[in-house]
């Protein structure tokens, strides 16, 4: 079908493949699988012309031109007419991931609880905030997520299907089955809050470390695109965590606990002698101090964005500079450990880099090994507040990339 945008009916609840008929002989080829899985991939990560797709995988033309219906079958893509004015030659139809399939993201914080519905094309398509007067408990969280996602699931399931939902939690998740072992801001231990909104939404749900994800995000969509080697640092209500790509992909440690960059010594500390936060870049560096300063409270980073562009009191300016100091100190060390090529700030650390970006730069330059430094870029992230959604949805996305045939 050759059209600008996705069909209006709603996708089929059982699909035939235009490559082999509907057996299910055909569908466990485990070659057409793959192929479905790499066109898929590159197609969710930004539209691509029939051409480019016979370019970058290898295949021919009418490998592709099967590929893509199968998809379109699937209700995973749609064809659309090239932009005339960026055409040489023949033009080649446009293949779309199709944004009716879509993820749920879903971010707790101690301040509020966000829910967000992601298309399999990347783009954000409603975002919900649930403020909190205090941290949510465990069964607090699951049933304002699974209310949330109960008002939105008809709209999505009517034209669409909804694959799954990612979350994003702010402290240490184990890999292998989603457990918080440790989100200290929230005050969850060995929370199984992965099992449980499963088990009050009925969907598939996978858990990770809200950095982990705001690192995938940005390697697949924002100021990471296309780069291999990159650290993300994310500064929230909750603290600060990070995630790490290397060599194009998550490193996330034996357990899943990689990336504790808000948990590391920077300073000897004005924390309590003798505890574990003494010094730590998280003590140091902090969303609560930031809006005391400002006479702020419970805010979004937009907001917080202007009220430091804004603000004209030498105390807050001592207070960034010195929170940039920390923050130096912190991404000198990673520079020396992990030698990445970018280094991409999100959430209030996004903030204070804004207020004064070559003070911070010129701290980790001067800090670090000249031949680690070499090449490397802090920047901001690109993807703003929609960041943890588009990184959570990824993890309900995972399944469904690496098998399109399975649906």
């Amino acid at each position: 079908m050759n059209q600008n945008t996705p069909p209006s009916s709603p996708l089929p609840s059982s699909q035939t493949s235009p490559t082999g008929a509907g057996s299910t002989g055909g569908r466990g080829d485990r070659t057409r699988r793959h192929n479905l899985s790499r066109v898929l991939t590159l197609l969710h990560r930004g539209a691509q012309r029939r051409s480019q797709l016979t370019a970058q995988t290898g295949l021919n033309r009418s490998t592709i031109a099967a590929l893509v219906a199968e998809l379109t079958e699937l209700g995973l893509a749609y064809e659309s007419e090239p932009d005339p004015t960026r055409q040489v030659g023949r033009p080649s139809p446009m293949v779309n991931a199709d944004a009716r399939t879509v993820a749920i993201a879903v971010n707790p914080e101690i301040d509020a609880i966000t829910v967000g519905v992601v298309g399999l094309d990347g783009s954000l398509l409603k975002r919900i905030r649930y403020e909190t007067e205090t941290p949510p408990t465990v069964s607090e969280f699951v049933k304002i997520s699974s209310l949330i996602i109960e008002s939105v699931r008809g709209e999505y399931e009517s034209t669409g299907r909804i694959v799954g939902i990612g979350i994003a939690a702010p402290g240490l998740v184990r890999v292998e089955d989603g457990l918080v072992r440790w989100a200290p801001h929230l005050h969850w231990r060995d929370e199984p809050i992965t099992e449980l909104l499963a088990d009050a939404t009925g969907y598939p749900v996978s858990t990770s470390n809200d950095a982990s994800v705001g690192a995938l995000g940005e390697h697949i969509y924002g100021a990471g695109r296309d780069v291999d080697d990159l650290i993300y640092l994310n500064g929230g209500a909750s603290g600060i965590g990070g995630g790490i790509i290397a060599g194009g992909r998550p490193l996330t440690g034996r357990a899943g606990y990689a990336g504790e960059f808000g948990h590391v010594r920077v300073e000897n500390g004005a924390a309590e002698k003798g505890t574990r936060e003494e010094g730590s870049l998280e003590t140091e560096v902090n969303r609560a101090d930031l809006l005391q300063a400002l006479g702020l409270t419970n805010v979004d980073s937009e907001t917080l964005d202007a009220a430091l562009r804004e603000s004209t009191d030498p105390a807050v300016s001592e207070l960034v500079r010195r929170q940039l100091l920390a923050l130096g100190t912190s991404l000198r060390n990673a520079v020396n450990v992990l030698n990445p090529e970018v280094i991409v700030l999100g959430g209030f650390l996004a903030s204070i880099f804004a207020f004064d970006p070559e003070f911070l730069i010129e701290r980790v330059r001067s800090q670090s090994l000249e031949a680690s430094f070499e090449g490397v870029q802090i920047v901001p992230a690109q993807l703003g507040a929609d960041l943890l959604m588009i990184g959570a949805a990824e993890l309900a996305f995972a399944a469904l990339l690496e098998d399109p045939a399975a649906l």
